[in-house]
């Protein structure tokens, strides 16, 4: 399930979420379409649903995804739940409030860049880590990759 999440919020929707808006209603294919819907899905709903599982069963972010075994650390799981609730709301609701889209896409790739190249430094990553490292490093480039092309454009405008 894990996998089937990560690959829907952090690749499938946003790329099918812009296609349809490009194809069927013309917008352009530019890099302030990719911060909306990268915002949107990959920032927004994926970390809005994982901010609220860590936070409803932190045992399960703590044990299956970071390997840690001590109850100890739920407390902190539970801490990154909400930080991921507060980020995961600045990015659904920039699809309604479109001066928040650069902010959010701006958040989301910092986070999941910091996030990624923690999973990278750990030496004995599992399985579902090494999903988390590949696309936390993903998102990280294309949030932060769009996010210099809009500010590059507004500059140059």
């Amino acid at each position: 399930m894990y996998y089937a999440i990560v690959g829907t919020f952090m690749l499938l929707l946003p790329l099918l979420s812009i296609a349809a808006e490009s194809l069927a209603f013309g917008a352009p294919l530019d890099a302030a379409l990719v911060a909306k819907w990268f915002a949107f899905w990959a920032v927004g709903w994926r970390l809005l649903l994982a901010g609220c599982k860590q936070v409803a069963q932190p045992r399960y972010t703590a044990r299956e995804i970071l390997g840690l075994k001590s109850d100890e650390s739920l407390i902190l799981v539970r801490e990154l739940g909400f930080a991921n609730v507060a980020i995961g709301l600045v990015g659904v609701l920039s699809l309604w409030l479109p001066s928040w889209r650069l902010a959010g896409a701006f958040a989301g790739g910092v986070f999941y860049g910091l996030a990624g190249v923690m999973h990278a430094v750990q030496g004995h990553r599992n399985r579902l880590e090494n999903v988390a490292m590949v696309s936390d490093l993903g998102a990280c480039a294309v949030l932060l990759g769009a996010c210099l092309l809009v500010l590059g454009q507004r500059g140059a405008a």
